[in-house]
């Protein structure tokens, strides 16, 4: 194993054993290479344990053995964090004090972050010397849609229920995302945002709904400093600072991220909320399975299991062990199983699976590769006997949405789309002497694109 814990991909091969030739009980074969060079005696050999299938009017059978599989694991960057502590002396429990109430103007801010359109963000952030464009749009509850683009290479972006998303090719990780061993296991799908990608935390520094919390917090008369001509009360927090205009209705300005390689954005209310909602939900349907870089595994044996012979699919196992973090299991940690079925190189199809890492950190992952690919090239190794080695590869990674899970992350942005999306109220036609009004059809939902706290 070499020092990023992935395993070679050793290759395998096994033909068609003569007569008399034992298959294993188990049915995979040991990870060491192996080779058989024995051809088929006439009329083809009987397969030990199983019977063969008779070819069409010949009757002549064969059998297909399985060869091994290299493990390929997927590792991640991970930060774990460890608290010591020691015996301290009893502290007298301060008397309970009624809280002040917040002063008006953090009030009147607030209402208008989390009952308006939501936010756009623009800003630049510095990754290694190169400029990163960043361009989001926010809903009120802090799901949020947008791209990083840096130069010609793009990177989407989508957050929900409090976790941010990015899905890039292998050069944008490996450029500007640092700290995540095999990033080619991440490039072209959804992946949780790693700790170590520079820039910004989405629901919990940029969320309307957030910064509404955290204004409620600031004093009646903060500092202010001139933003483009405009007074702008300053509020400083451990995660950024946040810029609104003195005078009423206190729209936000910009936000400045903590942090030397964060953005600083300004900000403006979404004008079209429609085309947000049009972008994040397909994003966020398509966020099942997506990957967690920050959970690392080692891995066993790959094993073949209902293979031989079977026309309908071929099931592959592989037993990981959660190794980083350390400590105790991460709630809701999952780890999922990516496969691949070859024959010469030829591929023959592919499967996943998943699972909850339990708490002893062990568990074994199976897929069964069904694919057409699989059934035709058995079928043609049932009916012409021959040598007909297959080998899979696997990798294990981080899972960091179960695909069950999605319907309710989409529940969550259709009720966030409904509170924003409010259809305006019909006018109904007057009544003309004494006659009825006409009853007008009615208008399809619009959006509105008012700025948050305008009258």
């Amino acid at each position: 194993m070499d020092v990023d814990g992935a395993m070679p991909a050793d290759s395998f091969q096994h033909d068609v054993p003569p007569p008399g030739f034992a298959v294993p009980p188990g049915g995979p074969m040991p990870v060491d290479a192996f080779q058989h060079g024995a051809p088929f005696p006439p009329g083809g050999p009987v397969p030990p344990g199983t019977a063969g299938r008779k070819t069409r009017g010949r009757g002549r059978r064969v059998l297909v053995v399985a060869g091994t599989a290299a493990v390929v694991i997927a590792m991640g960057a991970v930060a774990a964090a460890v608290v010591a502590g020691g015996d301290e002396p009893a502290k007298k429990k301060p008397k309970a004090t009624t809280a002040a109430a917040p002063p008006a103007w953090t009030v009147e801010a607030g209402k208008a972050l989390t009952t308006g359109t939501g936010l756009r963000y623009d800003g630049t952030l510095t990754v290694g010397g190169r400029p990163v464009q960043a361009q989001l749009r926010v809903t009120p509850a802090g799901s949020a849609s947008g791209t990083l683009t840096a130069g010609v290479l793009t990177a989407e972006v989508v957050a929900i229920d409090g976790v941010t998303y990015i899905r890039a090719g292998t050069t944008f990780w490996q450029t500007y995302v640092s700290g995540v061993a095999h990033p080619e296991y991440y490039a072209g799908r959804w992946t949780k945002a790693p700790a170590s990608m520079p820039g910004f935390d989405l629901p919990d520094v940029l969320g309307p709904k957030s910064i509404a919390t955290m204004l409620a917090k600031a004093p009646a008369k903060p500092p202010t400093e001139n933003v483009n001509g405009v007074p702008a009360y300053r509020i400083k927090t451990p995660g950024a600072e946040y810029l609104l205009t003195a005078a009423a209705p206190h729209r936000l300005l910009a936000v400045r991220p903590a942090g030397q390689a964060a953005p600083r954005f300004t900000v403006a209310p979404v004008a079209a909320p429609a085309t947000l909602f049009a972008e994040l939900r397909p994003r966020v349907a398509r966020l099942g399975g997506a990957a967690d870089p920050s959970l690392r595994f080692t891995p066993g044996t790959l094993a073949f299991s209902n293979c031989d012979q079977n026309t309908t699919g071929c099931t592959v196992s592989v037993p990981a062990t959660l190794t980083q973090p350390a400590g105790s299991v991460p709630e809701g940690a999952r780890a999922a199983l990516r496969a691949s079925i070859t024959s010469r190189g030829e591929p023959l199809g592919s499967c996943t699976g998943s699972g909850p890492v339990p708490a002893n950190r062990a568990l074994t992952l199976r897929c069964t590769v069904t694919s057409g690919l699989w059934r035709r090239w058995m079928r043609a190794a049932l009916d012409n006997p021959g040598s007909y080695p297959y080998a899979a590869t696997a990798r294990v990674v981080g899972e960091a949405v179960d695909a069950a899970d999605v319907p309710a992350l989409l529940a969550r942005v259709d009720r966030e789309r409904k509170a924003v999306m409010k259809p305006k109220p019909s006018t109904p036609t007057p009544t003309v002497s004494g006659e009825p009004s006409v009853k007008r059809s009615e208008r399809p939902e619009v959006a509105t694109s008012q700025t948050p706290g305008t009258p």
